[in-house]
């Protein structure tokens, strides 16, 4: 008798999965289909990232290696190759352009790239940083010290990660303005900050020596002729 319950039991139970099945089963293999196809799209596009990465990457290095033999005009072109890049790249290469620009000679090119990655809003703040202090470099033999100041003064916080090169930058600036006072200011700010790198102090001590040197003989000169 039990057996006639269980398989009583057993048809009813097929029977509901029978109607479960006809009712939703369209739905169940719908929603397996997506599952699928979206897995598969999904590293399909990681797949495509990393070919595309791994392919930008190449033509980087073959343009920093042109860029290096000093082959700016074809390097310039495998830049240019970057624009759509996706990462990094193209900024990278952006700045690399502009540093070729640098070394050939042109320097105004070189400084409106830098300029442009500068307030490129959609970059990294780093990358910005960079951009603004590579310019300054180009900028200290074309324009006067405010213009550099407004370039980088804002990198020149305690706690900024380019600090000692935007100082030491604006400590030149001021040098060749004629502003001894404005100079020794940022290489005393250099000399108080124990994380100042070693190339830089050595530089700024031979440049302190020298302002020191020519205000004091400017100093005692003054006192002379008023004597």
């Amino acid at each position: 008798m039990s057996d006639i319950f269980r398989e009583v039991d057993e048809d009813i139970r097929h029977e509901k999965y029978r109607r479960l099945w006809t009712r939703f089963g369209a739905w169940i293999i719908g929603v397996a289909v997506l599952i699928v196809v979206g897995t598969g799209g999904y590293r399909g596009w990681l797949y495509w990232q990393e070919t595309q990465s791994q392919t930008a990457g190449d033509t980087f290095l073959e343009a920093v290696s042109l860029s290096e033999a000093g082959q700016y005009t074809e390097a310039a072109a495998l830049y240019g190759e970057l624009d759509g890049a996706i990462g990094g790249y193209p900024a990278l290469a952006q700045m690399r352009r502009a540093s070729d620009l640098a070394n050939s000679g042109d320097a105004s090119a070189a400084l409106a790239e830098f300029d442009a990655l500068a307030r490129d809003n959609s970059l990294a703040p780093s990358l910005r940083d960079i951009a603004s202090l590579r310019g300054a470099y180009i900028a200290v033999d074309l324009e006067d010290y405010t213009a550099i100041a407004d370039r980088i003064e804002g990198l020149t916080g305690d706690t900024g990660a380019f600090r000692a090169a935007a100082r030491e930058l604006l400590a030149v600036s001021a040098w060749k303005s004629g502003d001894a006072e404005t100079a020794l200011k940022w290489i005393s700010a250099l000399e108080d900050d124990t994380e100042t790198p070693q190339g830089i102090s050595q530089r700024v001590t031979l440049l302190a020596s020298l302002i020191r040197g020519q205000t004091g003989a400017q100093s005692e000169a003054g006192e002379g002729t008023s004597q």
